[in-house]
Protein backbone atom coordinates (compact mmCIF):
# COMPACT_ATOMS: atom_id res chain seq x y z
CA UNK A 1 0.00 0.00 0.00
CA UNK A 2 1.26 4.05 -0.09
CA UNK A 3 0.16 7.74 -1.98
CA UNK A 4 2.43 10.07 -2.74
CA UNK A 5 1.31 12.79 0.28
CA UNK A 6 -1.88 14.06 1.80
CA UNK A 7 -3.02 15.90 -1.52
CA UNK A 8 -2.82 13.44 -3.83
CA UNK A 9 -4.76 11.12 -1.61
CA UNK A 10 -7.49 9.44 -3.07
CA UNK A 11 -10.72 8.00 -1.05
CA UNK A 12 -11.01 8.96 2.77
CA UNK A 13 -9.06 11.46 4.29
CA UNK A 14 -6.47 10.64 6.74
CA UNK A 15 -6.25 6.77 5.05
CA UNK A 16 -2.85 6.78 4.80
CA UNK A 17 -1.66 8.51 7.92
CA UNK A 18 -4.41 6.17 10.01
CA UNK A 19 -2.89 3.30 7.97
CA UNK A 20 0.78 4.01 8.67
CA UNK A 21 -0.29 4.44 12.34
CA UNK A 22 -2.14 1.01 13.16
CA UNK A 23 0.87 -1.04 10.66
CA UNK A 24 4.12 1.32 11.86
CA UNK A 25 3.90 0.70 15.37
CA UNK A 26 3.64 -3.25 14.95
CA UNK A 27 6.07 -3.61 12.24
CA UNK A 28 8.94 -4.53 14.27
CA UNK A 29 7.04 -7.67 16.35
CA UNK A 30 5.40 -8.50 13.19
CA UNK A 31 7.12 -11.58 12.11
CA UNK A 32 7.25 -13.05 15.63
CA UNK A 33 3.85 -12.86 16.10
CA UNK A 34 3.08 -14.45 12.49
CA UNK A 35 6.33 -15.81 11.51
CA UNK A 36 5.02 -19.74 11.35
CA UNK A 37 2.88 -18.59 7.68
CA UNK A 38 5.70 -19.58 6.02
CA UNK A 39 4.78 -23.20 4.58
CA UNK A 40 1.30 -21.59 3.62
CA UNK A 41 2.70 -18.60 1.60
CA UNK A 42 4.97 -21.03 -0.41
CA UNK A 43 1.86 -23.11 -0.98
CA UNK A 44 -0.33 -20.31 -1.94
CA UNK A 45 2.58 -19.53 -4.49
CA UNK A 46 3.34 -22.35 -5.99
CA UNK A 47 -0.44 -23.19 -6.70
CA UNK A 48 -0.49 -19.98 -8.51
CA UNK A 49 1.65 -21.48 -11.28
CA UNK A 50 3.36 -18.25 -11.62
CA UNK A 51 5.53 -17.45 -14.82
CA UNK A 52 9.16 -18.48 -14.55
CA UNK A 53 11.05 -15.14 -15.62
CA UNK A 54 8.36 -12.54 -14.70
CA UNK A 55 7.62 -9.77 -12.96
CA UNK A 56 5.95 -10.39 -9.83
CA UNK A 57 4.99 -7.52 -7.86
CA UNK A 58 4.24 -8.09 -3.76
CA UNK A 59 1.56 -5.31 -2.98
CA UNK A 60 1.05 -4.77 0.81
CA UNK A 61 3.84 -6.64 1.22
CA UNK A 62 5.10 -5.97 5.06
CA UNK A 63 7.55 -7.95 6.26
CA UNK A 64 8.32 -9.49 2.82
CA UNK A 65 7.02 -13.19 3.94
CA UNK A 66 6.04 -13.95 0.59
CA UNK A 67 9.45 -12.76 -1.19
CA UNK A 68 11.58 -16.33 -0.91
CA UNK A 69 8.34 -17.74 -2.72
CA UNK A 70 7.99 -15.45 -5.05
CA UNK A 71 11.34 -15.57 -6.03
CA UNK A 72 11.66 -19.52 -6.63
CA UNK A 73 8.21 -18.89 -9.02
CA UNK A 74 9.72 -16.18 -11.30
CA UNK A 75 13.58 -17.86 -10.43
CA UNK A 76 16.67 -15.63 -11.18
CA UNK A 77 15.83 -14.01 -14.55
CA UNK A 78 12.66 -13.10 -12.92
CA UNK A 79 12.06 -9.22 -11.24
CA UNK A 80 10.75 -8.85 -7.87
CA UNK A 81 9.29 -5.90 -6.35
CA UNK A 82 7.47 -5.36 -3.28
CA UNK A 83 5.34 -2.23 -2.31
CA UNK A 84 4.24 -1.20 0.87
CA UNK A 85 2.19 1.99 2.56
CA UNK A 86 3.93 2.11 5.85
CA UNK A 87 8.07 2.56 5.62
CA UNK A 88 8.45 0.71 8.59
CA UNK A 89 7.05 -2.44 7.13
CA UNK A 90 9.36 -2.24 4.74
CA UNK A 91 11.98 -1.54 6.76
CA UNK A 92 11.76 -4.69 8.57
CA UNK A 93 11.33 -6.79 5.28
CA UNK A 94 14.85 -5.24 4.42
CA UNK A 95 16.66 -8.99 5.38
CA UNK A 96 14.01 -10.83 3.18
CA UNK A 97 14.41 -8.69 0.42
CA UNK A 98 18.39 -8.44 0.38
CA UNK A 99 17.87 -12.62 0.07
CA UNK A 100 15.51 -12.68 -2.35
CA UNK A 101 17.02 -10.44 -4.93
CA UNK A 102 13.35 -8.08 -4.79
CA UNK A 103 13.74 -4.16 -4.87
CA UNK A 104 11.16 -1.98 -1.86
CA UNK A 105 9.05 0.52 -2.59
CA UNK A 106 7.12 3.04 -0.45
CA UNK A 107 3.63 3.10 -2.77
CA UNK A 108 -0.31 2.96 -1.66
CA UNK A 109 -2.34 0.18 -3.80
CA UNK A 110 -4.47 2.43 -4.81
CA UNK A 111 -2.07 4.41 -6.83
CA UNK A 112 0.63 2.32 -7.27
CA UNK A 113 3.71 3.71 -8.95
CA UNK A 114 4.31 1.42 -11.82
CA UNK A 115 3.65 1.23 -15.25
CA UNK A 116 0.95 0.40 -16.82
CA UNK A 117 0.96 -3.43 -17.45
CA UNK A 118 4.21 -3.44 -15.76
CA UNK A 119 3.72 -7.47 -14.00
CA UNK A 120 3.21 -10.00 -14.83
CA UNK A 121 1.32 -10.61 -11.75
CA UNK A 122 0.71 -9.60 -8.91
CA UNK A 123 0.17 -11.29 -4.99
CA UNK A 124 -1.83 -9.75 -2.36
CA UNK A 125 -2.15 -11.41 1.09
CA UNK A 126 -4.47 -9.33 3.22
CA UNK A 127 -4.70 -6.33 1.52
CA UNK A 128 -8.32 -6.17 -0.11
CA UNK A 129 -9.67 -5.70 3.58
CA UNK A 130 -7.90 -2.84 4.15
CA UNK A 131 -8.92 -0.64 0.69
CA UNK A 132 -11.47 1.74 1.32
CA UNK A 133 -12.76 0.98 -1.96
CA UNK A 134 -12.47 -2.67 -3.38
CA UNK A 135 -13.25 -2.30 -6.92
CA UNK A 136 -11.24 0.96 -7.24
CA UNK A 137 -8.47 -1.21 -5.89
CA UNK A 138 -8.84 -4.40 -8.06
CA UNK A 139 -8.96 -1.51 -10.91
CA UNK A 140 -5.79 -0.05 -10.08
CA UNK A 141 -3.91 -3.71 -9.55
CA UNK A 142 -5.40 -4.52 -13.41
CA UNK A 143 -4.17 -1.44 -14.57
CA UNK A 144 -0.48 -2.33 -13.65
CA UNK A 145 -0.68 -6.47 -15.17
CA UNK A 146 -0.66 -7.25 -18.42
CA UNK A 147 -3.66 -9.04 -19.93
CA UNK A 148 -3.31 -12.81 -19.10
CA UNK A 149 -1.13 -12.25 -15.43
CA UNK A 150 -2.26 -13.03 -12.44
CA UNK A 151 -3.51 -11.87 -9.57
CA UNK A 152 -3.20 -13.60 -6.23
CA UNK A 153 -5.36 -12.82 -3.31
CA UNK A 154 -4.48 -14.16 -0.02
CA UNK A 155 -4.27 -14.85 3.76
CA UNK A 156 -2.68 -17.84 5.65
CA UNK A 157 -5.89 -17.35 8.11
CA UNK A 158 -9.22 -18.59 7.07
CA UNK A 159 -11.80 -15.91 7.20
CA UNK A 160 -14.09 -17.65 9.30
CA UNK A 161 -10.96 -18.30 11.90
CA UNK A 162 -10.20 -14.67 11.41
CA UNK A 163 -13.52 -13.09 11.81
CA UNK A 164 -13.52 -15.00 14.93
CA UNK A 165 -10.60 -13.93 16.48
CA UNK A 166 -11.74 -10.26 15.85
CA UNK A 167 -15.51 -11.41 17.77
CA UNK A 168 -17.53 -11.35 15.22
CA UNK A 169 -18.66 -13.73 11.83
CA UNK A 170 -18.26 -13.80 8.62
CA UNK A 171 -20.77 -12.53 6.50
CA UNK A 172 -21.88 -13.42 2.43
CA UNK A 173 -21.84 -9.48 1.11
CA UNK A 174 -18.70 -9.22 2.43
CA UNK A 175 -16.36 -8.17 0.02
CA UNK A 176 -13.82 -11.09 0.07
CA UNK A 177 -16.72 -13.74 -0.15
CA UNK A 178 -17.37 -15.45 -3.31
CA UNK A 179 -20.35 -13.29 -4.65
CA UNK A 180 -18.88 -10.17 -4.40
CA UNK A 181 -15.18 -10.89 -4.92
CA UNK A 182 -16.36 -12.52 -8.25
CA UNK A 183 -18.57 -9.33 -9.32
CA UNK A 184 -16.04 -6.65 -8.17
CA UNK A 185 -13.31 -9.23 -10.22
CA UNK A 186 -15.34 -8.87 -13.44
CA UNK A 187 -15.81 -5.35 -13.39
CA UNK A 188 -12.61 -4.62 -12.46
CA UNK A 189 -10.54 -6.18 -15.93
CA UNK A 190 -10.56 -9.92 -13.93
CA UNK A 191 -12.13 -13.21 -13.85
CA UNK A 192 -11.76 -14.88 -11.13
CA UNK A 193 -10.40 -18.27 -11.55
CA UNK A 194 -9.99 -19.89 -8.32
CA UNK A 195 -11.48 -19.26 -4.98
CA UNK A 196 -10.84 -21.34 -1.76
CA UNK A 197 -12.17 -20.14 1.34
CA UNK A 198 -10.91 -23.03 3.38
CA UNK A 199 -10.69 -23.17 7.47
CA UNK A 200 -6.76 -21.97 7.11
CA UNK A 201 -5.95 -20.46 4.63
CA UNK A 202 -7.96 -17.80 2.01
CA UNK A 203 -6.59 -18.13 -1.14
CA UNK A 204 -8.07 -16.75 -4.65
CA UNK A 205 -7.01 -16.64 -8.34
CA UNK A 206 -7.32 -14.19 -10.81
CA UNK A 207 -6.49 -13.65 -14.25
CA UNK A 208 -6.37 -10.09 -16.34
CA UNK A 209 -8.33 -9.66 -19.18
CA UNK A 210 -7.94 -8.16 -22.67
CA UNK A 211 -7.32 -4.65 -22.46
Amino acid sequence: MTAAGPSAEPGPPGYVASTRAFFASRAATWDAKFGDDGPAYRAAVAEAGLRPGGVAVDVGSGTGRALAPLRAAVGPDGTLLAVDLTPEMLQAARPAAARAGAALLVGDARALPLADQAADAVFAAGLVNHLPDTIAGLRELARVTRPGGLLILFHPTGRAALAARHGRFVSPDEPLSEGPLRRSAAVSGWRLAAYDDAPQRFFALAERGPG
